[in-house]
């Protein structure tokens, strides 16, 4: 077991099975206080640092630590906002400058192991340094080539290492060179794991309509309840508006409302509401989920509607996103996953939204043997 470090480190998903790949994150820096409180309960034996690494008087305490604790492996997952093709894609948005902060990190504390993972617009993204510009990947090369070697493909699909999810990243996999090891990429697995195979067997939810004038139309909707309550206390279903799950409920598997001759979703006037062709879209029951972003509360975001089942009736089942349970299966966390009591549905479904899938961290890990 070797110990680690995890910067930019959200409230710990990413980090959820490394224990069982030999690595022990023994210190921990996040920014903001409410995920670092998450982080803490979570994680009580790992000594979390709060606050931003770019104030030099917590970076330095940073380093100390990590060379006193010795760390021997880094992992570093910068927010993505600026790059990411959900976020502003906006070259000039601090955040794209943080890699510099983890990339000092490595130099200073000289671990043997370093992953770094960001999405894969990181890889054309350019940030300035010393008065030039330069692309993020070409200045991580220049400043850690003489001392690390690194993996040859950098772009990984989660989908391929047994999370039942696509989502692509930009990783970086470096290895001290004084240890001649390599640290590539695992094989992708011959067999994607389905969101019928992650959820396929959870009770089906109506809906909580907003508009109580409209909750008669689901009449099973408490009994559902329960049945979901039963397998988690986070399998429950969000408020949505009637005119949104009007349209869903009309909407079949794998396609969008905006492909219905009807139930289309409308402007007052009857026209169809502005959008990407992937919005108010049900996901495919055998495929793995799209990428979940931090918009997974909201029908009208990018394909985030539970697939739902052909009802006798001819509308389909479950109007909704996916309950946080659900959104747990399909990051690969575990079903007994310890959320804190105190935290808000908001923050539990940013923060997955935000996070890296554990299983295909692991998987990453595990290439090393250790």
């Amino acid at each position: 077991m070797i110990n680690g470090l995890s910067l930019f480190a959200n409230v710990g998903i990413a980090e959820t099975y490394l224990e069982e790949a030999g690595i022990k994150i023994i210190l921990a820096n996040e920014l903001l206080e409410e995920r670092a409180e998450f982080y803490r309960y979570v994680y009580p034996e790992c000594e979390m640092v709060q606050g931003d690494i770019t104030n030099p008087d917590l970076f330095e305490y940073i380093v100390m630590r990590a060379k006193k604790k010795n760390v021997e492996f880094i992992m570093a997952t910068p927010p993505c906002q600026g790059m990411s093709l959900a976020g502003s894609k906006d070259e000039n948005d601090p955040r794209n400058y943080l890699i510099i902060s983890a990339v000092e990190a490595v130099q200073r504390i000289k671990p043997k192991y370093v992953l770094f993972e960001n999405v894969t617009m990181q890889l054309q993204t350019q940030i300035v340094y010393e008065g030039e510009k330069i692309h993020i990947p070409d200045f991580i090369r220049e400043q850690l080539g003489d001392e690390y070697d690194f993996n040859k493909n950098l772009i990984m699909n989660t989908m391929d290492y047994g999370v039942p999810q696509q989502r692509k990243r930009a990783i970086f996999l470096m290895v001290r060179k004084d240890l001649n090891q390599k640290w590539e990429l695992p094989p992708a697995n011959k067999k994607l794991v389905t969101l019928r195979d992650a959820i396929g067997d959870l009770p089906s939810l109506d809906p909580l309509i907003k508009e109580k004038e409209y909750r008669g139309i689901f009449p099973d909707y408490e009994k559902k309840k329960k049945e979901g309550l039963k397998v988690s206390k986070w399998h429950y279903p969000r408020p949505h508006v009637w005119r949104n799950v009007e349209c869903m409920m009309h909407t079949p598997t794998g396609q969008s409302a905006r492909k219905n001759e009807f139930y289309f979703p409308k402007k007052p006037n009857g026209e169809m509401v502005g959008g990407a062709p992937r919005t108010y879209m049900r996901m495919d029951w055998d495929k793995p989920a799209p990428t979940i972003t931090i918009y997974n509360h909201t029908i009208s975001s990018f394909q985030n509607v539970h697939p739902g089942r052909l009802n006798e009736d001819g509308t389909y089942s479950d109007a909704r996103v996916l309950t946080i349970f659900e959104l747990m299966r399909v990051m690969s966390l575990p079903d007994d996953w310890d959320i804190p009591e105190w935290a808000s549905e908001h923050l539990i479904r940013t923060v997955i939204g935000e996070g890296v899938p554990p299983l295909a961290v692991k998987r990453l890990v595990q290439e090393l043997h250790l």
